[in-house]
């Protein structure tokens, strides 16, 4: 048998990166095509199979995608495609395809961050072995947990975390939610930390304090906050911090999560000095009698590419298990 190529890609719904390694070795020849210059999924791949000279080789491949993986039928959230996990083997003739999760792929990702690949808030640390929590604020809320197996081996537990209750914790937090039940039937988290959630906690504050501010983009409130150009956006982009902190620690509750809890996603990445200086921490800590949250550590992601990192874990650990 020829030597495998393991390939890993990490999908999105406006780019997608895709690249190979051999054993051990770290992802080569990655390269990001724009979605919206293909037709499916399996002529992006064909593409990158070709421009690789990889046609005709034995290929393992592992693909991290935002969007459930359960069915054999894959139909894309931000895209227009749809496909078939059998047949896109069969068309792509690799000798082994598995589809993950995104945040799947981000959680096999953290247990092989380095302390470049992140950066630590507050005080804490991890304790080996120990589960680990993750979530993400971005288009929407992103939650996984990973839990330690044998042999170095991991297990990621997927969800929807970031669908349960919004749970207020204060009088500001009780009005922002009154004002979001005005909207929705049902208010969750997600509703709060995402960009969307940052808008409307935006237009929360500008209904409950009457400032009779404009209406401003997420990209917009955090740049003036950042800024200081707009008093209501700081205070916007402070309650974020807050509710952040308030739900990353209700994840540590859940699963005692002494590996740490890490917040991933495009958007907390953009101010992590201010959230250093935020409630964020204290409020993660603040969890009544249970004061455990105290040793937890809390880190942010920086690296790149969580997704080809996990991607790639994911696949080595399958190849492991595998063998033969």
């Amino acid at each position: 048998m020829s030597q495998i190529i393991n390939l890993v890609a990490d999908i999105g719904g406006t780019n997608i990166r895709i690249g190979t390694f051999e054993n051990e070795s770290s992802v080569t020849a990655l390269k990001v095509y724009q979605c919206g210059n293909y037709q499916s999924l399996y002529e992006v791949i064909n593409t990158y199979l070709a421009e690789e000279n990889l046609v005709g080789q034995t290929i393992n491949a592992c693909l991290a995608i935002a969007c459930p993986v359960e069915n054999d039928l894959i139909s894309m959230t931000n895209l227009p495609w749809e496909f078939s996990q059998s047949a896109l083997k069969k068309e792509l003739s690799l000798n082994k395809l598995l589809l993950i999760n995104d945040y799947t792929a981000i959680a096999h990702a953290v247990p092989y961050l380095n302390d470049q690949q992140k950066i630590q808030m507050g005080e804490g640390e991890v304790v080996t072995g120990k589960p680990i929590s993750i979530c993400g604020p971005g288009t929407g809320l992103g939650v996984a947990n990973i839990v330690p197996l044998a042999n170095q081996q991991w297990q990621a537990l997927s969800g929807e975390g970031g669908h349960v209750d919004f749970a207020p914790v204060d009088q500001t937090e009780i009005e922002i939610l009154e004002f979001l039940l005005e909207k929705y039937q049902h208010v969750s988290y997600e509703q709060l930390l995402s960009g969307l959630g940052l808008e409307q906690i935006y237009q929360a504050l500008n209904h409950i304090e009457q400032a009779n501010q404009p209406t401003l983009s997420a990209k917009d409130i955090s740049e003036k906050a950042l800024s200081n150009g707009c008093q209501l956006c700081e205070k916007s982009l402070a309650q974020f911090c807050k509710i952040l902190g308030s739900f990353a620690g209700n994840l540590s509750l859940t699963l005692a999560s002494f590996g740490g809890v890490y917040i991933a996603g495009g958007i907390v990445p953009r101010f992590i000095d201010y959230l250093k200086q935020s409630e964020f921490r204290s409020r993660f800590e603040s969890k009544g009698r249970i004061k455990f949250n105290k040793t937890i550590p809390t880190f942010v992601i920086t690296e790149s590419q969580p997704g080809i990192l996990g991607a790639s874990a994911y696949l080595r650990q399958h190849n492991l298990q595998n063998k033969g």
